[in-house]
């Protein structure tokens, strides 16, 4: 379907009620995946990794296939690389609005340690691809892309098998009954409920944030045409916000059930996903290579989602980090680093179309 019809008024209003539905059906995700947690003994940074990750990145799923389909390498691009940055920021609003000690201070195994590091290498070596070129093996698809997507089987293998392990403990560590526990896992009303039911409503809760993300996929795009921000700072701001509106919902579901080892399982596997994205990306990219495409400014978006997830590895091995108006240092370093990543990015595409626009005047 063809939204480029539809007036700029009319994009938005359509970009906001697919929104809103993404935000109501990833914190229902939270609530069904931790009642799954209980009953089928799966650990929650695992259901946070698995679940709660590969069901909120459908949005990115929907949009990057989309994107790239019609060409539009720079709003995949940029949705990807910077939704990393993006998504890495929401750890941060849940640490100001609803954490009690900074976020990272409450996981008792260094599992989030090992999978934020193992992110950081595949991240740094995504930059290189980025900056020497890739390179098509068959059909178009390039070596990189096959090479970050086979990266993340062995990701979460390793992990699985990691987190299993006696492995080094911290002893430092806040007092549990410290964490305030909200209303969500208190009255969630799901007791007596079949785990079949519950499977059936995390379906359902899928499918919704599928057609949303259609949804918001066609909008982008349509907006992206009508103003003269273009695709990559879009991608970067608006569609990268507005698909991780799930890893929100569910990561603030998360923290106010005081499950913040399933909040960072989200985050930081999100974040894998999208990686393990780039080759159905450059599958459905007819024009080559898709890595090949990269603009200076998803560089930089790429940069900066290295930077962010470092914070956090220091802030999960301190373990004790220190707070500052109720939320851990790291948690301002990293809002400010996307802050700054934003304004950046703004500042760079408007003096580019203050420069363009008296080129187009004399031709």
């Amino acid at each position: 379907m063809n939204l480029h019809h539809l007036s700029i008024v009319e994009l938005v209003l359509v970009f906001a009620i697919a929104a809103t539905s993404v935000w109501f059906a990833g914190t229902r995700l939270a609530i069904y995946g931790d009642e799954l947690s209980e009953r089928l003994k799966i650990s929650k940074a695992f259901i946070g990794l698995i679940f709660l990750a590969t069901v909120t990145e459908l949005p990115e799923i929907v949009t990057t296939i989309t994107a790239a389909q019609v060409g539009n390498s720079a709003l995949v691009l940029g949705n990807m690389f910077g939704g990393i940055t993006m998504q890495t920021a929401i750890l941060a609003v849940a640490d100001f609005f609803v954490v009690r000690n900074a976020l990272t201070s409450w996981p008792r195994k260094p599992t989030h340690a090992l999978l934020a590091v193992l992110l950081i290498v595949l991240l740094a070596m995504l930059l290189v691809i980025t900056f020497l070129g890739d390179f098509a093996l068959a059909l178009n698809v390039g070596l990189g892309a096959i090479l970050l997507s086979g990266a993340y089987p062995v990701v979460i293998a390793m992990l699985r098998r990691y987190d299993e392990k006696e492995s080094w403990a911290p002893i430092d560590l806040p007092d549990e009954s410290q964490q305030e526990v909200g209303f969500l896992s208190h009255d969630n009303h799901l007791e007596e409920t079949p785990t079949r039911s519950l499977l059936l409503f995390s379906a359902l809760t899928a499918l919704t944030i599928l057609v949303a993300g259609v949804a918001l996929a066609m909008t982008a795009d349509s907006i992206a045409e009508k103003t003269s921000l273009g695709s990559s700072f879009i991608g970067i701001s608006l569609l990268a916000a507005a698909t991780s509106l799930p890893e929100l919902s569910t990561t603030f579901a998360a923290a106010r059930m005081g499950a913040c080892t399933m909040a960072l399982s989200n985050v930081f596997g999100s974040n894998l996903i999208m990686l393990a994205l780039i080759l159905p990306a450059d599958m459905a990219y007819r024009n080559g290579p898709i890595l090949a495409e990269v603009e200076p400014s998803a560089q930089f978006s790429l940069a900066t989602g290295i930077v962010v997830t470092a914070i956090y590895v220091a802030g999960l091995l301190i373990r004790r980090t220190p707070s500052l108006l109720g939320a851990g240092l790291d948690s301002w370093l990293v809002m400010t680093v996307y802050l700054g990543m934003l304004i950046s990015m703004f500042y760079c595409n408007y003096s580019a179309t203050l420069f363009l626009l008296p080129l187009g005047a004399t031709i």
